[in-house]
């Protein structure tokens, strides 16, 4: 018989429910005690969920790293880790002649990438990075131009904030296709175009300074945007703002901290007070009461001052905030650190209580978390489609002779992204720990070079140029095994008891054979 068809498993499970007292057999947390009375939970889909808190997400998280300054320093700190001085392709095309030229027009090509011409591909990189952290996701418009821009590659990057998409788009459309919180879907769950605001909507009467058309929609095919975020549930199609989870504690903070400043400041103005008899004296010298009745009075240092029979003065002495306050601080900002996904060094700059283990162990797991993103969200979802968007663009405007790219696209397409190398703490322990290891096999030199963001065949031919150059020079560096060698011995000098042997030419005494008397 199925329980779900009648009401008897229902008073079965109130009766266990009855018995327990209201707790769960099984979780605590799924009981109806007086613990979870106030408990009140909501368990909407994840589509749902963007749709009804994305947009009052992303206002307070704007706000508050627009006004907070450890808001601020969280993402910075995030992004100079995840992004850095960018994280740089490595094209792996077998045919050494061919790679050279990717790689070259590659390194041309970066500078020209901004469509706005602000910064480079890697600044790009880092822009991107930064949106999707505060806004939850970025758009990234593929822009291809025509030859006589004069380009070296006929491709360019436009990044646009999420308010251009809009969340309350979400219609059903008579091709059949749906479009959710402003995104088009085919009837295989595809993603085939955008619907994007021609201005940001938010820019009002400035909204002619990016772009034109004011709230009006265009719809963008999908091969044209890259959609930046983290997704963090399966059916996810839009990202929510980093800060989400320590938008109300660091707002609270930040006011609590804020309000303990004016405190002392408005305690500390009060030197002292006054009290008399008769208010109407003038005990200290203050002027004349102003429209409210107050007067103030001054002191000079060495000032000694006589009090008439029953006047008294009393100085301000404001309440301390009390040694737990900076243990409070410390404590509520490793929460926010906890949230925001950052070392609450990073988030505070406060590196008074750690030690060498102790800041390696935090970096270490910072730096999982960080090499979890670079390569799961930023290489896969923007780095990859670029490079693809680039290459074809390449070949197809000749700039790249690929002889049969459309049969060979994946052979061509073969590329390593290589992150900014980590700085650690200690750098003789872990180059003495790297040079172990390639020793004994356990590391390749262009494993150990990738990872500190190098491409390993630009640093073979740079040593290569540095050794050639300190030949030709004559310089011997302590990395040359010569340098150990002792010195060579000087020149032999011919002595006149080597005359005999002499070039006749050369020596006059040669002409005559008698031995000298």
């Amino acid at each position: 018989m199925a329980w779900g068809n009648t009401k008897k498993p229902a008073s079965w499970f109130g009766k266990i429910g009855a018995f327990f007292g209201g707790r769960s057999p099984t979780h605590e947390a799924a009981g109806s005690g007086r613990r979870a009375w106030a408990w009140m939970p909501g368990n909407p889909g994840a589509v749902a969920a963007m749709l009804v808190t994305q947009t009052e997400l992303r206002t307070k998280s704007r706000d508050l790293v627009r006004r907070n300054a450890w808001a601020n320093a969280a993402l910075d700190a995030f992004v100079s880790n995840a992004i850095g001085t960018g994280i740089k392709p490595q094209s792996m095309v077998v045919d050494p002649a061919v790679r050279e030229r990717i790689q070259s027009l590659w390194r041309d090509w970066t500078e020209e990438a901004d469509a706005a011409g602000l910064t480079d591909f890697y600044g790009l990189q880092a822009m991107a990075c930064r949106a999707m952290l505060e806004g939850g996701e970025c758009l990234v418009r593929l822009r291809p131009r025509r030859a006589e821009d004069g380009l070296v590659v006929p491709l360019q990057i436009q990044l646009l904030e999420p308010e251009h998409l809009p969340v309350s788009m979400n219609t059903d459309l008579p091709s059949g296709n749906v479009v959710r919180a402003g995104i088009e879907f085919d009837k295989l769950g595809r993603r085939v175009a955008y619907h994007l605001y021609r201005s940001h909507p938010e820019d009002g009467a400035l909204a002619p300074m990016s772009g034109q058309g004011g709230i009006d929609t265009v719809r963008v095919d999908a091969a044209e945007i890259i959609h930046l975020f983290r997704p963090l549930r399966p059916g996810q199609i839009r990202g929510e703002p980093w800060l989400s989870r320590a938008l109300v504690k660091l707002n609270e903070l930040d006011q609590y901290d804020d309000a303990e400043l004016v405190r002392k400041k408005t305690a500390a103005m009060f030197a002292g007070f006054i009290t008399r008899l008769s208010p109407e004296d003038n005990l200290m010298g203050e002027g004349n009461s102003d429209q409210n009745g107050v007067a103030l009075a001054g002191l000079e240092p060495g000032t000694l001052q006589i009090l008439e029979p029953g006047e008294d003065v009393k100085f301000s002495q404001p309440a301390d905030v009390g040694a737990s306050y900076g243990e409070f601080l410390r404590m509520q900002f490793r929460a926010v650190a906890a949230a925001m996904g950052v070392t609450y060094e990073q988030l505070t700059g406060d590196l008074t209580q750690v030690n060498y283990s102790s800041i390696r162990a935090g970096l270490l797991e910072f730096r999982r978390r960080c090499e979890a993103i670079q390569h799961g969200v930023i290489v896969h979802q923007l780095c990859r489609p670029i490079w693809s968007a680039w290459m074809a663009q390449a070949a197809l405007s000749g700039t790249l002779k690929l002889p049969g790219y459309s049969k060979r696209r994946r052979e061509y397409l073969a590329c390593k992204w290589i992150p900014q190398g980590w700085q650690w703490v200690d750098p003789q322990k872990e180059f003495n720990a790297m040079v172990t290891a390639i020793r004994a096999g356990l590391l390749s030199r262009s494993e150990a070079i990738s990872s500190f963001g190098y491409d390993a065949e630009d640093i073979d031919r740079e040593i290569a140029a540095d050794n050639a150059r300190a030949d030709a020079l004559g310089l011997v560096f302590e990395s040359d095994p010569r340098h150990d060698q002792p010195a060579a011995a000087a020149p032999f000098q011919k002595t006149p008891a080597d005359a005999s042997t002499a070039d006749p030419t050369s020596d006059p005494l040669a002409a005559d054979p008698a031995p000298l008397i």
